[in-house]
């Protein structure tokens, strides 16, 4: 029997150990691809040592379990049944899968199926298990099965290192879709200089924001975000007065719309003062999962026609949509500074994004 490497976990809050485990066989319309990079995510840890305590409706992988969120690399093998893929393909695998039989399954937005799981990362329901068991191979194996359907092609311009970025950035575009940002509008960014908050602002810019309006902390990382497009670009500083206050003074009216990036452990109090910044008719989209509970007056949202909008991760379409502006150079990746680390260095990795990582640097795990 043919086996692999794949760094798995054994036990809640413990390191990760290089396990070897047979090579998978695709089934049906399904694919097996050899990894080249998969990406780091910082909360990473956090999840596979607080998540049972913190949020336990999110469930985890029975353990052991390969974990690894983004994953690129080249296909190997197909199933019967497959026909737009062939082996030597270049794909990324969007690791969000759902059932597959409900209504949004069949209508093309997964995300909203009961059952929607992240391949080797965690679930979002009591129908997780059954995906995990069906795919319990993720980016942190030399190979991994997927769903044909879940490949995005990638173009000879985006190595697959970069491609192991897209989960943040395949996020951060389905928000802005779901903004309905248009070329001359505004928008405002809380969280800006994090990991999700950069893709964000490349995006924006991307999709023709006039002025874009980054709120952070760290005033040089903000001023990298500045030098992107300067006449654009505005920073808010946060600790420098109220964040609706600063924003109102570049734009009195207010941002037509506003991304919430902010991590789960960030004070809930930032949020509710950036969504004083949205002008009347705006959208507020989140997408970094801050624990709340925020307070919304339903009376003035009303009247102002604002819109609290939940956003989580994007579809495979969107991803097709994201490279071919990446492939078109409407989405320049060359100031992410990649760190990679070889598999068996995992848990190193970890450890260093924890403490190094910000919206610049690209943490992947490669396969050598």
């Amino acid at each position: 029997m043919n086996m692999m490497r794949a760094a798995r976990l054994h036990e809640i809050g413990g390191s990760f150990s290089i396990d070897q485990i047979p090579i998978p066989t695709p089934g049906r319309h399904e694919v097996r691809v050899k990894v080249e990079a998969c990406g780091l995510i910082p909360n990473l840890r956090n999840v596979v040592t607080h998540f049972p305590s913190w949020y336990p409706f999110l469930p985890l992988p029975a353990l052991p379990a390969t974990f690894g969120l983004d994953s690129a690399g080249t296909v190997t093998a197909v199933g019967e049944g497959v026909t737009a893929w062939k082996p030597g393909d270049r794909v990324y695998v969007n690791p969000g899968i759902g059932c597959g039989e409900c209504r949004y399954c069949r209508q093309g937005e997964p995300t909203r199926c009961d059952s929607y799981t992240f391949m080797g990362y965690f679930g979002f329901g009591p129908g997780s298990q059954a995906i995990f068991e069906r795919y319990p191979h993720a980016g942190y194996g030399e190979y991994l099965t997927a769903p044909a359907a879940n490949l995005v092609r990638l173009p000879d311009t985006l190595s697959s290192a970069q491609a192991a970025r897209l989960g943040y950035l395949g996020t951060a575009y389905s928000a802005i879709r779901k903004s309905a940002l248009r070329p001359g509008q505004s928008v405002l960014i809380l969280g800006a200089t994090g990991t999700l908050g950069v893709g964000a602002t490349l995006l924006a810019l991307a999709f023709g924001a006039a002025r874009v309006l980054v709120v952070a902390r760290d005033r040089t990382a903000l001023e990298h975000l500045v030098a992107l497009a300067p006449q654009r670009v505005v920073p808010v500083v946060l600790g420098e007065g109220g964040i609706a206050e600063q924003a109102r003074r570049h734009l009195p009216d207010g941002v037509d719309a506003m991304l919430d990036t902010l991590g789960a452990k960030a004070p809930a109090e930032l949020s509710v003062d950036a969504m004083g910044a949205v002008a009347r008719g705006g959208r507020i989209v989140q997408i970094g999962g801050v624990a709340g509970p925020i307070p919304i007056d339903p009376h003035p949202f009303m009247c102002a026609q604002l819109q609290y909008i939940g956003s989580l991760w994007f579809t495979p379409t969107e991803g097709e949509e994201l490279v071919s502006m990446i492939g078109a150079g409407l989405v320049d990746l060359g100031l992410l500074e990649p760190h990679a680390y070889p598999l068996e260095q995992l848990n190193e990795a970890l450890a260093a994004v924890e403490s190094q990582a910000n919206g610049f640097t690209n943490f992947h795990i490669t396969h050598a």
